[in-house]
């Protein structure tokens, strides 16, 4: 059984380990220079990318994340009990970031149930209602959620796009569009009746089985709902991004932007050919998010060298 170790390896968007890595890391005197000469590229940052070092000056650290190269930014952490992102008001927020010349393009909200069921189908209508609104205040494009609901079935996943196309409906009333971000888990199949996911890597799958992403896609009305692809959570899941990009041309519209840790250092995600088909695809929304696990210096730091990586890309607008 071909396990994820072996397919990460293997599979065809990969590119030669280290490529990218030789190409990420510029020289003190490249890096002066593209500072010098105002390199401006459009790529977003999610915040949760900053983890705690965001919250005691979130002024200043969006002014950091401008400095850095950055020209928007998807944010995380809503309270919608509260109207915040962590302890900031949403209109607090919205100045921190007019100030830092950033563009609020997203934000990441999760509703308070992870299964969606008949019984709380109109709590989470409500919850998407507020959410909606909140964020619309501020100037939000997209509303996002980034949490898998729970799918164990052909026919959970087909509830998840009902309760999709409502909240769909919800953000298009107050003026945002609805969105969905995959990790792995979308990539297992399940099956009409079943009780779990099927795993990744399995051999060949039983007659009725079902790609959850592809169910979601055909469950959702492509006028209410689209879709952020994760693209290094799509090779975990065994998928190539680009060929997801190129099946749902015009479902999936925006894109996380993530590696290991600092972009292009572990030579497994081919960003070039990535960026080329969102391109071509027609997507603007690039969003990087930097996975909390960086040992070689702050959050701070492996978000900059992100930044830095692509500044430096031919490839990146």
């Amino acid at each position: 059984m071909t396990n994820r170790r072996h397919f990460l390896r293997n599979a065809s968007l990969m590119t030669v380990a280290g490529v990218w890595a030789a190409n990420n890391k510029l020289s003190a005197a490249t890096e002066s220079a593209l500072s010098k000469s105002n390199v401006k590229k459009d790529f977003g940052l999610q915040i949760y990318s900053l983890g705690r070092e965001l919250a005691p000056d979130v002024a200043g650290g969006l002014r950091r994340v401008a400095q850095m190269g950055y020209t928007s930014i998807e944010l995380a952490g809503y309270n919608a009990a509260e109207g915040r992102i962590g302890a900031v008001t949403m209109a607090e927020f919205k100045k921190f970031a007019d100030d830092a010349g950033l563009k609020i393009t997203s934000t990441h909200v999760n509703p308070p149930m992870r299964e969606y069921n008949r019984d709380n189908f109109e709590q989470a209508k409500e919850f998407w209602k507020r959410a909606s609104d909140h964020h619309a205040a501020i100037g939000c494009k997209y509303i996002i959620q980034p949490g898998q609901p729970v799918t164990r079935s052909v026919e959970e996943v087909a509830f998840v796009g009902e309760v999709f196309n409502e909240a769909g409906k919800i953000a298009k009333a107050a003026g945002i569009t609805f969105g969905f971000h995959n990790h792995e888990g979308e990539f297992q199949r399940v099956v009409p009746g079943g009780t779990e996911m099927l795993p990744l890597g399995r051999g060949r799958a039983p007659q009725g089985a079902k790609m959850i992403y592809d169910g979601m896609m055909e469950a959702t009305d492509p006028e209410l709902v689209v879709y952020e692809l994760d693209v290094y959570w799509a090779v975990f899941g065994q998928q190539d991004p680009v060929a997801l990009m190129k099946k749902y041309p015009n479902r999936i519209r925006l894109l996380h932007i993530k590696d290991v840790a600092v972009l292009g250092e572990s030579g497994m995600m081919n960003f070039q050919k990535i960026f080329e088909t969102g391109y071509a695809n027609g997507i603007e929304d690039f969003i990087v998010e930097f996975e909390p696990n960086f040992a070689g210096g702050t959050l701070f730091e492996g978000v900059k060298l992100c930044a830095d990586y692509l500044l430096n890309a031919n490839f990146v607008k």
